[in-house]
């Protein structure tokens, strides 16, 4: 499989070069939950929710969300992994003790944005500031961030809401750069016969993950997504996280060309709500699965600013 090239234009770099600075507060990124907040969104996580949403599960069905990831999984550029695996001090047909044991260990080598994977509080920000007022200068450093890291997002036991707006539309896959609005995700949660509330985690059905494999190429340069208006409705509502079939979420190209990733800046760093990516939908949408149980509990590397996940739906 060739690995796609993920491309951002030249007017997206230009524009995000230009917004390098010293930040001071703004109220855009100023958590209702206290200056100490390093949650955002998922401090919504309560007990009644979690238990509400147990309530969903009628069939016992588990659905993994996370796809297989290898080294030829297509990824944002320069992003990739590889798994090497050793067979430490067998070489040559060498075992270990009076059982004659062996054993392999594996090494990771590469970036925690690969495959289906959460995006942290610390990953997008505006002029160097990112949720809760927190700025560059005090909280990333080579070693991990000081703060916002993966480390302190809870675990996710809550209902999850399928948006299958590739059906509202009549289509098994939307085209790249369709800007999903306000109306689509309206027309999508009446077809799903339910309302997002508060808590929940949403997930967008496109049918751009069964690209993966396909057309690389074309899965890595454009893609279907959220605009800032549908966005900034869900982050209204309450929503714990955002998740989606494609690589980023939102619409690439963006309604504005020249911007770098708005919907990230407006649901991570304007309201501290997760941004889940490359989630595996399509069983869920085969059987219309539109609300369930879904599970989250990424590792807890200190620092990172995103996680490769497996979540999981029950119904």
């Amino acid at each position: 499989m060739q690995k796609a090239k993920m491309l951002v234009s030249a007017s997206m770099m230009l524009g995000l070069i230009g917004t390098i600075g010293t930040a001071s507060a703004d109220d855009r990124f100023t958590s209702p939950f206290g200056p100490d907040d390093q949650i955002g969104a998922a401090n919504y996580l309560t007990s009644d929710v979690t238990l509400a949403a147990s309530k969903l599960i009628s069939e016992g069905k588990v659905y993994s969300l996370g796809m297989e990831v290898s080294r030829d999984t297509p990824a944002f550029a320069p992003r990739g992994v590889a798994v090497t695996v050793f067979s430490p001090g067998q070489s040559g047909n060498k075992t270990i003790g009076s059982n004659a044991g062996t054993y392999n260990d594996d090494m990771f080598t590469g970036w925690l944005g690969v495959g289906t994977q959460i995006d942290g509080l610390g990953h997008l920000g505006d002029h160097h500031t990112y949720y809760n007022n927190n700025h560059a200068e005090d909280m990333v450093a080579a070693t991990g961030l000081t703060k916002l890291g993966i480390e302190n997002v809870p675990p996710m036991a809550t209902r999850g809401v399928l948006l299958d707006v590739a059906a509202i539309k009549g289509t098994d896959r939307l085209e790249g750069g369709y800007v999903i609005t306000l109306e689509d995700i309206m027309a999508a949660q009446k077809a799903a016969g339910t309302e997002i509330r508060k808590g929940d985690v949403a997930l967008i059905h496109t049918g751009w993950l069964d690209l993966v494999g396909k057309d690389n190429e074309l899965y890595g340069t454009t893609e279907p997504g959220l605009g800032l208006e549908a966005a900034e409705w869900l982050a209204n509502q309450g929503v714990v996280a955002v998740g989606a079939d494609t690589w980023g979420l939102e619409a690439v190209p963006h309604e504005d060309p020249s911007a770098f990733f708005p919907v990230h800046v407006k649901l991570l760093a304007e309201n501290g709500v997760y941004i889940l990516e490359n989630i595996v939908t399509r069983d869920l949408a085969a059987d219309r699965a539109h609300e369930f149980l879904f599970v989250l509990g990424q590792a807890k590397l200190t620092g990172a600013v995103q996680m490769i996940i497996n979540p999981v739906a029950i119904r």
